[in-house]
């Protein structure tokens, strides 16, 4: 009798990442992250892990050998797809050329001479860019790139239109519906002090923030890092810094809410609630409320009302959140907020 074969292990099957694939990897090298370079896989593994050789990065300072890295499957995307040519606005999403790499960020000035200034959230800066390095924002997710490039809409217009129809119950459901929508206006319209015109913490020397003014405060801290928590100015302590005390984290005894000093680049005004949302919408960029902290996501699914799938793409997860844990995302930008375009929408 012959001996039984051992079955062989298959290599990653991933179509997107084939050995031979353009493909665009995302960095975790601190300062780097989230930023993505272009690069070619070299060899699909056993595991979700891929082998990787970068365009424009190499080991040596002559740049004569590029650098060969080992990747997770959730850092490496398909070469993202731009128009030829685009009309980009003030406060829309885009990926900048910067360091041989795309950073995400958003128009904040779009000047005369055919230049735009773009913030980016992950380092706090604002840097210039010609229109030939800049494409739309775009969101790799389950295996689509979301939004579509123009002229593929019309077909998934067509699609979404075709699934209202065959929507059923929709009856049913109103009177729930509007309960639960009233019940979120009356919180979303609970008045927080408008803020606006407070000076931009971008600038720390023009920083103002009074004693018990409502604030929100980010960190740096590894597994927290974009999160912002709501906290309270309680004074300042020196140059740029000032003392807070945040509302929901509390001390290690839970004998007292958190101290801490935190400098002006990390605090900025709670954001004005002034913007009523009966309903987000797919693809719709949004804050969460999640483990005591908002943390920007983009809707990447429309469920029963009032839930909502939220995707993050710095943790590359997928949760799913009520109507009344979502808010509209801004950004505080040159000390005003700005809320981005709507050009994440199908």
């Amino acid at each position: 009798m012959p001996p039984k074969s051992t079955p062989k292990s298959k290599s990653n099957q991933n179509p997107h990442f084939k050995p031979g694939s353009k493909v665009e990897i995302m960095s975790e090298e601190e300062g780097f992250r989230g930023s993505f370079y272009t690069g070619t896989v070299v060899k699909a593994t056993r595991t979700s892990k891929f082998i990787v050789e970068y365009d424009k990065l190499f080991e040596d300072e002559e740049g004569t050998k590029p650098l060969q890295e080992t990747v997770n499957e959730f850092q490496i995307r398909p070469i993202a797809p731009r128009e030829k040519k685009r009309e980009f606005k003030f406060s829309e999403e885009v990926d900048a050329f910067h360091n041989d790499g795309w950073w995400e960020g958003v128009i904040t000035e779009v000047n005369e001479d055919g230049k735009f200034a773009v913030f980016f959230r992950s380092t706090k800066e604002q840097i210039e860019f010609g229109e030939e390095d800049l494409r739309l924002h775009r969101e790799w997710v389950n295996g689509a790139w979301k939004p579509t490039l123009e002229g593929e809409e019309e077909e998934e217009e067509k699609e979404e239109v075709k699934e209202k129809e065959n929507e059923g119950s929709r009856n049913k459901r109103k009177l729930v519906e509007e309960e639960v929508t009233k019940e979120v206006k009356r919180r979303v319209n609970k008045k927080v002090p408008d803020t606006t015109q407070e000076k931009p913490i971008e600038s720390p020397k023009d920083a103002k923030f009074s004693k018990g003014m409502p604030v929100e405060v980010s960190s740096d801290e590894d597994g927290f890092k974009g999160a912002w928590f709501a906290a309270t100015i309680v004074e300042p302590v020196g140059k740029d810094k000032y003392l807070i005390e945040y509302q929901t984290l509390r001390t290690e005894d839970d004998s007292d809410f958190l101290r801490e000093e935190i400098d002006t680049l990390h605090i900025r005004p709670h954001p004005p609630q002034t913007i009523i949302i009966d309903r987000f919408k797919k693809l719709e960029e949004v804050d969460a409320l999640y483990n005591d902290a908002w943390w920007v996501g983009v809707v990447s699914k429309v469920n029963t009302f009032p839930k909502y799938s939220v995707f993050f793409k710095d943790s590359n997860e997928e949760l799913e959140f009520q109507h009344s844990d979502l808010r509209p995302h801004q950004d505080w930008i040159n000390g005003k907020w700005v809320t981005p375009s709507k050009a994440l929408k199908l």
